[in-house]
């Protein structure tokens, strides 16, 4: 699977609602060409996982029928 990215400076990143407030649990996504980036804000020089259209989807479906607990 390929996923177009640009580099990451170039990403207008947003911190998810969800987010703990203690800011120990903090996660910002930005949108790419053909897909979702989703990082640590905590460590915004880090490590970016790249997500295909269709897998952010499937992420995010999984995540509202609430079968991935939490």
């Amino acid at each position: 699977m390929h996923v177009d990215t640009a580099p990451t400076d170039d990403l207008r990143w947003f911190k998810s609602s969800y987010s703990g407030s203690s800011g120990s649990e903090c996660v910002e996504t930005a949108s790419l060409i053909s897909g979702m980036a989703v990082r640590d804000s905590k460590d915004p020089h880090g490590a970016t996982l790249a997500f295909s259209a269709g897998a952010w989807a499937a992420f995010v479906a999984e995540v509202q029928s609430g079968r991935l607990g939490g």
